[in-house]
């Protein structure tokens, strides 16, 4: 039995809510991309260079990236070949085990927050402008509170209007305290709120940055700046330094991954939006481009719609169709 018939197995049969959520998310990424397999399956029954060819052009379309289908297009062939697949239909499933395949990548996939065994917790999220940024940093404060964390938020963004309004209003529809300056030093503001979640005895502090990447220097000595000054305050600090991309902007977002990968250490991506493009293939060439795990998904526009990412229920959402 191939790794997606297991996974439909264990999740066809109790569909929990969040099942649910990854298969209404990922319903613009399953009609566009599964429609054309099963389109490309009925012109093709035999699998042929013709077959292979258009798989490689939807793939490509879905925005998985051209290495990484190249990549897959070869591991297929291998398989075809090996396992003497002729038929398209039977080819299915090899495609389907492949990208769990991809992503996984032989190593163990850390999709947890690494919270700090004494003292805050501190999560620097980073991320151009527009991304959805703050939004997220609001509904992770929702869910941890949820968990029975106390959360603070910071509004290290000290350059954008209205960045630090936007999270004082997270911080009343998720009773979590906020701390933000007039000053334009974002590192003071951070000092602040460290002290006082230290004092406090917060569970976990949620850093918002501005997020300007016209300029890369000046935001890599700023983002330096941030982490001496909360490595200073709190050891081993920050534990998790996020990236927020917006999934529909494809491979511009792949981009910004690159970007911010050059300028500091991020430990993990949060996908906004994903139910709102066609292109979930992203999920994919992210992790290939970067190699970066995916922590958290956007899959509606509720504060509970935002999800730890979890790899098994992405394939089963986007596949279940076929």
């Amino acid at each position: 039995m191939g790794l997606f018939n297991k996974f439909k197995n264990i999740f066809s049969k109790k569909e929990s809510e969040e099942v649910a959520l990854y298969d209404k998310g990922l319903e613009k990424t399953r009609k566009e991309f599964v429609n054309k397999i099963s389109l490309l399956n009925n012109k093709y029954k035999k699998v042929s260079k013709e077959y292979f060819d258009e798989l490689e052009e939807i793939l490509i379309m879905a925005d998985i990236g051209v290495n990484t289908v190249m990549e897959f297009i070869d591991k297929l062939k291998y398989r075809v070949k090996h396992e003497n697949i002729q038929d398209s239909e039977d080819l299915k499933e090899v495609i389907i085990d492949e990208m769990f395949i991809i992503y996984v990548n032989n190593e163990i996939v850390v999709n947890k927050i690494n919270y700090s065994e004494s003292g805050p917790t501190v999560i620097l999220f980073v991320g151009v402008n527009g991304v959805g940024k703050t939004t997220t940093i609001g509904k992770i404060a929702h869910k941890l509170q949820l968990e029975g964390k106390k959360v603070m938020l910071v509004a290290g963004d000290t350059f954008r209007a209205g960045a630090i309004e936007q999270l004082k209003e997270w911080g009343i529809r998720t009773n979590s305290k906020v701390i933000y300056s007039d000053s334009k030093d974002p590192s003071s503001v951070v000092y602040d709120g460290l002290q006082e979640a230290l004092t406090e005895s917060y569970d976990v502090v949620l850093i918002d940055t501005a997020g300007r990447l016209q300029n890369k220097t000046n935001l890599m000595n700023e983002l330096e700046k941030m982490n001496k000054v909360i490595g200073r305050l709190i050891p081993n600090a920050p534990q998790e330094t996020l990236l927020v991309i917006d999934a529909t902007t494809g491979q511009n977002g792949i981009s910004q991954a690159k970007s911010f990968k050059e300028i500091t250490n991020i430990t993990g991506i949060v996908l906004t939006k994903l139910d709102g493009t066609a292109k979930g293939g992203i999920v994919l060439a992210i992790k290939e481009a970067v190699n970066i795990p995916v922590k958290f998904v956007g899959l509606g526009e509720k504060e509970t719609d935002l999800r730890v990412f979890d790899i098994e229920k992405y394939i089963y959402g986007l596949f279940k169709d076929m």
